[in-house]
């Protein structure tokens, strides 16, 4: 698992960025997401190549039923998993963000919420729900010539007390949240798999007042393998330091990065 400089687009950037890192964990966290998500990908290439056919003309809309299916299943099936690990996020997601920034987590409750543009109605399962998004746009996808609807659209938010963070939090919160959900994530794949992943965190501290550094060592300390690049060691806890093994990186006049042999502070 990584923590690097771009993970920080993952609230303001696009939904591809969102999407991305949930997929990776369902993939995780659910034997079959991977295939559905393949199958999914094929429908969709399909359908918009037909779409676009049928926009041209050159194609009877009959000939979508063909791809409505397995879009149907594939994408009921990513939403309903997507829905289910944000739900199983939930607790692990505001006990690692208790940790990092006790005092910002008693005043705000961290969150992630689906955001879909085939909402379900009471009782209506996702699949039965983006079948009929997908009747109603139908003439308005044979206009644009692509699919309109489904999880390919979909986006999640992190959010405050329900409110989005992309739109007011300070980058220093916008880190936190992020780093809470790498935790969360890093926990739900330990209970999965009975040992912790590797961890790396590049940069992380950066952005992060003092107590928060403070905060975030101690929970990574107990972890058996983690790797953490740092501008300097006065980030870490020095009992920390006791009893990691530590490199310093030297540019080399050819710009090539050498480390020198395992050296004290």
């Amino acid at each position: 698992m990584v923590f690097a400089p771009e993970e920080m687009l993952l609230i303001a950037g696009a939904p591809t960025l969102r999407r991305t890192a949930l997929d990776r964990i369902a993939a995780n966290r659910f034997p079959a997401y991977a295939a559905a998500l393949a199958t999914y990908g094929r429908a969709l290439q399909q359908r918009n190549g037909l779409l676009r056919a049928i926009r041209e003309e050159q194609a009877d809309r009959a000939e979508l039923r063909y791809w409505d299916k397995p879009f149907l299943d594939a994408g009921g099936e990513i939403v309903a998993d997507r829905l289910a690990l944000l739900a199983e996020l939930a607790r692990p997601l505001a006990a690692a963000h208790a940790e990092i920034a006790p005092d910002e987590a008693a005043r705000s409750a961290l969150g992630l919420r689906y955001e879909t543009n085939a909402p379900a109605a009471a009782g209506e399962s996702p699949r039965a729900a983006l079948a009929r998004r997908l009747a109603e746009t139908a003439e308005k996808e044979a206009w644009n010539g692509s699919t309109l609807v489904g999880p390919h659209r979909d986006d999640v938010s992190f959010t405050f007390d329900g409110r989005d963070l992309a739109a007011f939090a300070s980058r220093g919160q916008q880190r936190t949240a992020i780093l809470a959900f790498k935790l969360a994530e890093l926990d739900l794949l330990t209970a999965l798999d009975g040992r912790p992943p590797l961890l790396l965190l590049d940069d992380v501290f950066s952005e992060l007042d003092p107590e928060r550094r403070g905060h975030l060592v101690r929970r990574i300390a107990g972890l058996p393998q983690t790797f953490v690049t740092t501008t300097t060691l006065d980030d870490l806890d020095p009992a920390l330091l006791e009893i990691a093994t530590t490199w310093q990186v030297i540019g080399s006049p050819a710009g090539a990065a050498l480390a020198d042999p395992v050296t004290a502070r």
